[in-house]
């Protein structure tokens, strides 16, 4: 497959402007290194795993390819096992070379990746955060728009934002946000990005850790079928994301939030593989493996949902975005002459 480059590629040394984005517990070693195996970024989220969690995972991704594998950072202290630097810390010392930032300010951070001799990332939801970013010392801004799927830190369309982000900042920027197929990335190639950021896609590939009904909902999902809410906060309070429009979503929305509070807290409604139990409304997505109500919990999606046509391997997603944006972006290009 010939290369679709851009600086996003020369900067994290990789073959195709695709980033698999950290989706939660969904991103396992496998999925990262499919995804680093033909190309792309993959990457893991580390801020839900403890530090011996951190690095076994890291090293069981990093040993499964010889492409690049980075790691995520959540900088909002209210979640998250490790508190951010303690995170990092893991991360480093796993051997991480591409970290990126979410949800807090990253500045304190950015220069112990560089002294790792890492590549630092950072996800932001104006132009502004985006220039103080850079001036931080940021070497690639992630444009999060409000189309994206679980936590989001955007109130501005992908659309919207990511022009302007690519104005305001001289660094390779990657737009994350209702993109779900090849034609998705040439238009955010198009509007100034250097690569786009892959959520909803790769939940629907049989590498990753999502239950096998969380991959066919977001398979036969319409674009019109996600929330976005406050809803699953138990582990992450008030943080705004974006789900599938589930039973469980469509029963709760008539009631408030004290409500929410006195009757299902502390309800068990699932279990982890491990039997450790899963109350209602635990910011935790179905997992494979795991048993009782799934189906209650939360399907963390995109609007890109409906574009992922099936549950196929990662690698080959990466190759159907890359071909699939390149014959976009040729049609462009003759229809313009």
């Amino acid at each position: 497959m010939v290369p679709l480059q851009t600086p996003l590629c020369s900067e994290l040394a990789i073959d195709h402007p695709i980033v698999q984005a950290p989706v939660g517990s969904v991103s396992t070693p496998a999925l990262a290194a499919a995804v680093a195996d033909a190309g792309g970024l993959g990457m893991l989220a580390m801020s839900w795993r403890d530090a011996d969690a951190i690095r076994d995972t890291y090293t069981d991704a990093a040993n499964a390819t010889d492409g690049v594998v980075g790691a995520n950072v959540v900088l909002d202290e209210s979640t998250g096992v490790l508190s951010p630097s303690a995170c990092l810390d893991a991360c480093l010392d796993a051997g991480a070379s591409v970290v990126s930032f979410s949800f807090g300010d990253a500045g304190p951070y950015i220069d112990r990746v560089h002294e790792a001799g890492g590549t630092a990332m950072v996800t932001v939801a104006s132009a502004a955060e985006a220039r103080a970013a850079v001036d931080a010392g940021t070497d690639v801004v992630v444009a999060q728009g409000r189309e994206a799927g679980g936590h989001v830190q955007s109130d501005v369309t992908t659309m919207a934002l990511l022009p302007r982000v690519a104005d305001a900042v001289p660094v390779p920027v990657v737009a994350a946000g209702g993109l779900g197929d090849g034609r998705g990335l040439a238009a955010a190639l198009t509007l100034g990005a250097d690569g786009g950021w892959f959520g909803t896609r790769f939940v629907a590939t049989e590498e990753s850790g999502a239950h096998e009904t969380y991959r066919q909902r977001i398979v036969d999902a319409p674009e019109t079928a996600t929330r976005f809410t406050e809803l699953f906060d138990r582990g992450w309070p008030d943080q705004p994301h974006r789900v599938l429009e589930t039973d469980e979503v469509r029963q709760q929305a008539g009631h408030d939030s004290d409500e929410l509070d006195d009757t299902s807290d502390h309800e068990q409604i699932a279990q982890m593989p491990d039997g450790k139990p899963i109350s209602r409304l635990a910011d935790m997505p179905p997992l494979a493996g795991m048993t009782g109500d799934v189906e209650a919990l939360p399907h963390y999606a995109g609007q890109s949902t409906g574009l992922a046509q099936d549950v196929r391997p990662a690698g080959e997603v990466v190759v159907r975005l890359v071909s699939d944006a390149r014959a976009a972006l040729a049609d462009a290009s003759a229809a313009a002459e």
